[in-house]
């Protein structure tokens, strides 16, 4: 099955949307390729030219290469339908059909913070970053940015520092990396973080693939934080994007004369972001504030007396984290009615909290 998911994504004019179309009238990617070409081409919005570039044998071949790369250097395929796939960035209509993970954290960990800001990091910059990031260590979160110059490599770096999981986002293949001095910065974090793409080997970056990198940064994460921007730049678009998936957004406020506070306070003054200085603004945001032994011992307490409905729905939120509710409908295979009734039970008695994006986490 994997030579036909990485087949099917090595097709130019597949995107995640017809990729995704594809999958839905066909059933499955060995179905896409050999399965009925009348019932293909019947498909609505689907050209002439691309069924004939899906039925030629260039795609299978590329993937046979790749499956051979991927082998040897322990990269992990991960397709939008597998369990293993981010499931944050899953439910985000433009999700890449496959991603190509090389290291060891979570892709679903818990709790993710993406921090991301200017590739002409100042001394401010880099302080607020360091603050931030040492803020957040003890609250059991991973941090994720775009691997590239500037903010984002000060994020992975002090994540190391703090003993952090960290993963970086590139937007080209894995046998490349750009910018080159972040070659040795990228094999540390493999090591209890990890790099992920949506592309294959031999591609190289160019300008357009940097929005796509920042929406998976966006997809993957539960907030957002923008530490220095200028009024243009990736940061911003990033910010966007998240705002676009419901996800929050957090800046750090700076001098208004100075280039690179412009876009962080342009976003809180259009409220597309909440003002934050240090890292505790950040979680009580997100409702991440650390619980006292007292609140633990009761909700633990109380976690004996649920129903087996509502003890199944604090085991998936503390597996997979924040989760919205069609999710764990779905998920759970139960009405959302019924659902909804235990939600509530679940908030008044403290064990549950509501979020951003009609989502649910654990308190």
């Amino acid at each position: 099955m994997l030579l036909y998911q990485i087949a099917l994504t090595l097709i130019r004019e597949v995107g995640p949307v017809n990729g995704k179309k594809l999958m839905a009238y066909m059933g499955s990617p060995r179905e896409i390729f050999e399965g009925d070409r009348k019932k293909l081409a019947a498909i609505p919005g689907i050209s002439r030219k691309l069924v004939q570039e899906i039925t030629s044998n260039e795609p299978l071949q590329n993937a046979e290469k790749e499956m051979q790369y991927i082998e040897r250097h322990q990269i992990r395929p991960l397709f939008f339908t597998d369990k293993g796939y981010p499931r944050r960035l899953r439910h985000c209509e433009d999700a890449p059909l496959m991603l190509y993970y090389k290291g060891n954290a979570d892709v679903n960990y818990p709790r993710v913070v993406a921090i991301v800001g200017t590739r002409s990091a100042t001394s401010y910059g880099s302080t607020m970053c360091e603050k931030i990031i040492e803020g957040l260590k003890d609250a059991d979160v991973m941090v994720i940015s775009g691997l590239a110059s500037g903010i984002d490599s000060l994020a992975h770096r002090h994540a190391l520092k703090t003993q952090m999981p960290t993963i970086g986002v590139v937007a080209h293949g894995h046998d490349t990396m750009y910018p080159a001095q972040n070659r040795n910065l990228a094999k540390r974090m493999q090591e209890s973080g990890g790099v992920i793409s949506e592309w294959s080997s031999g591609v190289v970056p160019e300008k357009i693939m940097f929005p796509r990198r920042n929406r998976i940064i966006a997809g993957m994460s539960d907030v957002v934080v923008v530490v220095e921007a200028a009024y243009k730049g990736g940061a911003l678009i990033t910010a966007d994007i998240a705002n676009s998936y419901n996800r929050d957004v957090v800046a750090v406020p700076g001098r208004i004369y100075d280039k690179y506070s412009q876009g962080c306070n342009q976003l809180i003054k259009n409220n597309e972001a909440a003002l934050a200085t240090c890292a505790q603004d950040v979680l009580k945001l997100m409702g991440w504030e650390t619980i006292d032994k007292t609140t633990r011992s009761m909700q633990k307490e109380l976690f004996q007396q649920l129903t087996g409905l509502e003890q199944k729905i604090v085991e998936m939120l503390a597996e997979h984290g924040p989760s919205g509710v069609d999710w764990l409908a779905t998920e759970m295979n139960i009405p959302g009615s019924k659902l909804s009734s235990a939600l509530l039970k679940l908030e008044f008695g403290g064990l549950l909290k509501s979020i951003p994006g009609n989502q649910y986490q654990l308190a």
